[in-house]
């Protein structure tokens, strides 16, 4: 055999045999590239005059270096699992993450007011991180049943019930924040078939929500009688009498949601959470220094122009005046040493990331693996847009981290894992 045929031959081989040439291969680089350049701005933010030992496990950067290295080392163990495995366990990583959940309220260590951790060996660890892998698996395994149509009201029951179990104990932690990535999942649903009257519901219902805040329950009641009777009164004869129907019962939630709105606000936010709020919405003056964070972020993210103060230089970092700046505020850093070009770089990224999911999500074979690579794009989304938003002050600040970005061990752990199972899915999608 000449030496070129056997070249050709051991291709051939590595083509039909070796996942590692059907990965997707910009979504990887750029996971690398983002999870580095988080490192690099950790650094920023931590960093004093003086010597680096980088072999000690005693700052936030050698933490997030080694847990990096770690998720690396799982990537071929996960790439070369077979597809079906994640499938066939979704139930069981759904169970033990609930069980997670629970086992907070007895063993759990409360971290900045909420008792989200599990303190093991020296390492926190966060369950409400994982519980949105196994959710994602769970979901993806009852829509892609072929008996199971979101339409019809068991399956969505049942689907409602997978997605709103997880959320209700992680807000009793209390963790509103991670609690609200898990309606990014309802994009799967609409995807999925789901009528878009719900979301539409949820659109109205946010709205009161803030405008009851805003004007208080008894004028929003008003309002909406006042929207509803005028559609019921132009629709009256033509709108069929299950309509009207329909009409007064929307009525009649709404009413209910709106006077329901103080106590959810009261009971369940904590106060930290409402002093943002009020401070968005105008009805705080901030003569606490609540709003210091958003309003020192801006600063920072203003302060950088169109390239930046320089790697270092960022004077606002230095000076420690964001707090929580390597972790939920890191944006404000990339905002001041790197710009508007960093900044928009990496937005960019993230969109190109996630709509590269989406796409590769729809040349899937397998229901189950598309509507998986879906929540993972719908979750990764939700974290980007609110933490962008929340350094922006563009929505208050709830504590979620900028994935592959921000200092945190179980949110890139989870994330890398979600985004290698997806490669997986991916790079088998015609097996």
């Amino acid at each position: 055999m000449s030496m070129p045929n056997h070249f050709q031959e051991i291709l051939l081989r590595l083509m039909n045999n070796n996942v590692f040439l059907r990965l997707d291969w910009l979504s990887l680089l750029l996971y690398i590239a983002m999870v580095c350049f988080g490192i690099i701005n950790i650094y920023s933010t931590t960093y004093t005059e003086g010597i680096f030992d980088f072999e000690t496990l005693s700052n936030s950067v050698t933490k997030q270096f080694w847990i990096f290295v770690f998720c690396l080392s799982t990537f071929p163990l996960l790439i070369f699992t077979k597809p079906n495995f994640f499938e066939n366990l979704s139930y069981v990583f759904y169970g033990l993450s609930i069980l997670s959940l629970i086992g907070l309220f007895i063993f759990g260590h409360t971290i900045s007011g909420a008792n989200s951790w599990y303190l093991i060996g020296g390492f926190s660890i966060q369950p409400s991180e994982f519980s949105k892998i196994a959710t994602a698996m769970v979901l993806a395994l009852n829509l892609s049943s072929f008996q199971n149509d979101i339409r019809q009201k068991s399956t969505f029951f049942k689907i409602l019930f997978l997605i709103v179990l997880p959320m209700v104990l992680i807000i009793f932690q209390p963790d509103p924040g991670s609690a609200l990535v898990f309606m990014g999942l309802f994009f799967v649903l609409i995807r999925e078939g789901l009528d878009l009257r719900f979301l539409y519901f949820g659109i109205i219902f946010f709205i009161l929500f803030i405008f009851t805040l805003l004007l208080g329950p008894l004028a929003v009641c008003l309002i909406t009688f006042f929207i509803v009777f005028l559609v019921f009164y132009i629709q009256k004869r033509v709108a069929s009498k299950t309509k009207k129907t329909s009409y007064l019962v929307s009525l009649g939630i709404c009413i209910i949601f709106s006077c329901s709105v103080n106590f959810i606000f009261n009971s369940i936010f904590e106060q930290r959470h409402r002093d943002r709020f009020n401070i968005i919405l105008g009805l705080d003056a901030d003569k606490k220094g609540i709003g210091y964070n958003i309003n020192q972020s801006k600063i920072a993210i203003g302060s950088g122009g169109f390239s930046g103060k320089g790697f270092l230089n960022g004077t606002q970092t230095k000076g420690n005046f964001v707090p929580e700046q390597h972790t939920d505020y890191i944006f404000s850093t990339i905002g001041e040493e790197w710009g508007f070009i960093g900044s928009s770089l990496l937005i960019i990224s993230f969109t190109v990331l996630i709509l590269r999911i989406i796409y590769r999500a729809e040349k899937q074979t397998s229901a189950y693996r598309r509507i998986f690579s879906y929540a993972f794009a719908s979750i990764l989304f939700v974290h980007f847009f609110i933490n962008i938003g929340m350094t922006l002050g563009l929505v208050p600040t709830i504590g979620i981290p900028l994935p592959f970005i921000s200092y945190g061990g179980s949110n890139l752990i989870a994330f890398s894992i979600m985004l290698f199972i997806y490669l997986n899915f991916d790079a088998n999608r015609l097996n």
